[in-house]
């Protein structure tokens, strides 16, 4: 399965290749190194060069040229929130759009929970409760808010959760019951398991390597089952979905579909693995932008 974001009225890939992508956050043209982007661009060099902001990588450093045009930070509409831009230092502009597809399907299975009147197993007097690790600048928050959700947003960086939170005034979701928490995403769940607190569904993006706001060192490849455990015992009894996304080079969905079957062989559902794509506006290419795992009792 390829799930793929199209050109919207804020956001567009313009082109892609050679190792780079061009992009349109508002009327900001970006250009930012993509290693998935392999093959030769179809747009002319002098577009490329025409960019507002252009990240430039010269041996060990790094940096963006910007025009004269470029703002400090500014407010784009997209997947039906706002979300504040500004170019960081990582090349990151603090929106992962290929991740639409997957809040859509979240806020889907959630509306539909309580269609059916139940909150995972109960009433819809007791909302559910969703746990967002590694939750970055909210996006995948704001729409299981606005689906009626309780959520739990955790990430370890201050400067993210202050931005998720920015985000989420700008879309009009302030006032949301969700908690935002700046910890490191294993130190938090061991407390929450020695709470014995219980959520109706998890979703992860764990990145390849990190550091929690106490200088907790998080490598994947050495901690990804420990979290996974931790997570399934923090599920509750009957949860409502599951997803793992994945952006390390090496893993393949196929990789964190068994993990998913593994975590999840107590409770009835299916799973969908797959690939997450951006849709070229000039042409009928996908730039893959990384990979994704879920399971859903339905």
């Amino acid at each position: 399965m390829i799930l793929k974001t199209l050109k919207t009225k804020d956001y567009e890939l313009l082109d892609s290749g050679n190792g780079l992508k061009l992009e349109r956050y508002g009327k900001i043209v970006f250009s930012r190194p993509d290693p998935e982007a392999l093959w030769n661009c179809n747009l002319a060099t002098s577009i490329w060069d025409n960019a507002d902001a252009i990240f430039i990588r010269r041996g060990t450093k790094s940096e963006w040229n910007l025009k004269a045009n470029v703002p400090p930070k500014w407010d784009i509409e997209f997947g039906g929130y706002k979300f504040i831009i500004k170019p960081t230092s990582f090349k990151h502009t603090g929106l992962f759009p290929e991740q639409l597809a997957n809040w859509d399907w979240m806020k889907s299975v959630i509306e539909r929970s309580y269609l059916k009147g139940a909150r995972g197993p109960t009433s819809k007097t007791e909302p559910i409760s969703v746990l967002n690790l590694f939750g970055y600048t909210g996006g995948a928050t704001l729409a299981c808010a606005d689906a009626g959700a309780e959520v739990t947003h955790v990430d370890g960086s201050r400067t993210a959760v202050a931005w998720a939170r920015e985000n989420a005034e700008l879309s009009g979701l302030a006032d949301k019951p969700i908690r935002w928490i700046i910890d490191d995403c294993i130190m938090y769940l061991k407390r929450e398991v020695k709470r014995g607190r219980k959520y109706d569904a998890v979703l992860m993006d764990p990145p390849a390597f990190g550091h929690g706001p106490k200088d907790e060192l998080w490598k994947i490849e050495e901690q990804f089952m420990e979290l996974i455990d931790l997570c399934k015992q923090v599920l509750s009894d009957n949860p409502l979905f599951v997803l793992i996304n994945g952006y390390t080079a090496g893993y393949s969905p196929v990789a964190y579909e068994n993990v998913l079957k593994g975590m999840m062989n107590d409770s009835k559902g299916s799973i969908e693995i797959g690939e997450l794509a951006i849709a070229e506006s000039s042409s009928d290419r996908l730039l893959p932008c990384g990979i994704f795992a879920r399971w859903s009792k339905e």
